[in-house]
């Protein structure tokens, strides 16, 4: 294998083709609300609300923990498959063992630093003694899973970008058929508890690895995967580190906004708060919805990147957006006519469905309004145009908070959503003026 052996005529860009990566996407990120609400039901059967909100609170502690690095799934995507697409297969390679020693190392960082990170965790979310002591337990235990979770990221995002989305579809069928029947049988069947969970929790992530490396046993096949002077190559690295680092930065101000909105609203009272909170979880549908798309221009982007093809790059961007736009109408169709149904599903309590019902038209809007920002994430990812991705949501972030703050303070809950959309149309617009130079960068020598 060589450098520019792997490279051959490339594949028709077809609406097939993205489907086939998006699909599994979609469908595998359908089943992670199963698996959220199996442990609280699992756990719910003990009769005890201690147990229910020590899970509760240790999954979103780890979670917040690991996500800190769910760069390392995008900057993956991105740098393998413009790697894939430039035909450099032993760089496709090595960066999959880069990846997954970012993801070992991190992994042990945070089983190093775990009495410390749980102890700042409960001083900033502080609860009652008997959750925060059945909390540690299930985490002293879950946090032992860091470096397969934290490394199946990589793993991920290099499957990912050689359009494998199959196989992230049968890592993740495999990890929460796991935890779901380890659940049933550690806590129903043996009365573990809290523990019992975090077991279940544990064995499957370290399935979920074991699959994912056995899925890329053809990269190990070969002596790529340890040539140790590629994969430590200073340039390389620095591009890495680099990539990773401006998504980094990306998230914790989408992050930012997504925290502070719930902040504002918590300033308008229980009721709003909780209409709100009601109201995100169709945002969240959304995103889950759109990533396939997402994640097939990444992949089709990158790879176009990789090969220095304006034209493929163009409808590599055009033809996935497409269909982001055909899931988005879509999904504003069934919020605005399915809504009211879906807020009654969603909570019992008659003034929070009254009140979500006042906000339902932000949540047609929002997949609208959104489409650009989501669509044009992947395609920047895919081009590893991370720095430009980076500073317009710098941009976004300051206008976000610009208006967010005197819209709600004249216009309550109003503005506050009217300041969420657009932040979306800040985001996509930003975007939107960077892609011309996207473009360019794809006709210049990599």
């Amino acid at each position: 294998m060589t450098d520019t052996g792997g490279r051959v005529g490339p594949l028709p860009l077809t609406h097939r083709r993205v489907l086939n990566i998006a699909v599994p996407i979609v469908i595998s990120n359908a089943t992670v609300p199963i698996l959220g609400a199996v442990d609280t039901g699992v756990v719910g059967q003990i009769g005890l609300a201690a147990p229910i909100g020590a899970v509760g609170i240790g999954a979103v502690i780890l979670s917040a923990l690991y996500w800190i690095f769910g760069f390392l799934r995008m900057g993956t995507t991105g740098l393998v498959s413009q790697a894939a697409g430039a035909g450099a297969d032993y760089e496709v390679t090595a960066l999959l063992t880069r990846a997954l020693m970012i993801g070992f190392a991190a992994g042990a960082v945070i089983i190093a630093l775990q009495s410390l990170l749980f102890t700042l965790a409960f001083t900033v979310s502080p609860a009652s003694a008997e959750v925060e002591s059945l909390a540690r337990d299930y985490m002293q235990i879950r946090v032992w899973s860091a470096p397969a979770t934290i490394g199946l990221y990589g793993v991920t995002g290099w499957l990912i970008a050689q359009e494998r989305t199959r196989a992230v579809l049968a890592i993740q069928v495999l990890m929460n058929g796991a935890n779901i029947g380890l659940d049933l049988l550690f806590v129903l069947g043996f009365d573990w508890g809290v523990t019992g969970v975090a077991w279940a929790t544990f064995i499957a992530e370290w399935s979920g690895l074991a699959l994912g490396l056995w899925l890329c046993r053809d990269a190990f096949a070969t002596p790529a995967w340890r040539a140790w002077g590629r994969v430590f190559d200073r340039l390389r690295l620095i591009n890495m580190a680099a990539v990773n680092g401006d998504i980094l930065i990306r998230s914790v101000l989408l992050q930012s906004i997504m925290i502070s909105f719930l902040f504002f609203a918590a300033g308008f009272g229980d009721v709003p708060l909780a209409a709100n909170q009601v109201l995100v979880q169709f945002l969240s549908i959304t995103a889950f919805a759109l990533d396939g798309f997402a994640f097939a221009a990444e992949t089709l982007v990158g790879n176009a990147f990789g090969r220095r093809d304006r034209s493929r790059l163009r409808r590599a961007a055009i033809i996935t957006s497409q269909w982001g736009a055909l899931v988005c109408l879509a999904l504003a169709a069934v919020f605005w006519f399915a809504g009211p149904a879906l807020i009654d599903v969603m909570t019992t309590a008659p003034l929070v469905r009254a009140e979500a019902r006042i906000y339902l038209i932000y949540m047609a809007l929002a997949p609208i309004v959104g489409l650009a920002c989501w669509m044009l994430d992947g395609i920047f990812i895919g081009a590893t145009r991370t720095k430009d991705m980076r500073n317009m949501m710098i941009l976004s972030t300051a206008g976000y908070f610009a208006l967010a703050i005197p819209l709600s303070a004249g216009f309550g809950n109003h503005g506050l959503w009217i300041a969420m959309l657009a932040s979306f149309v800040l985001r996509g617009v930003t975007l939107g003026w960077r892609y011309p130079a996207l473009e360019a960068a794809a006709d210049r020598p990599a």
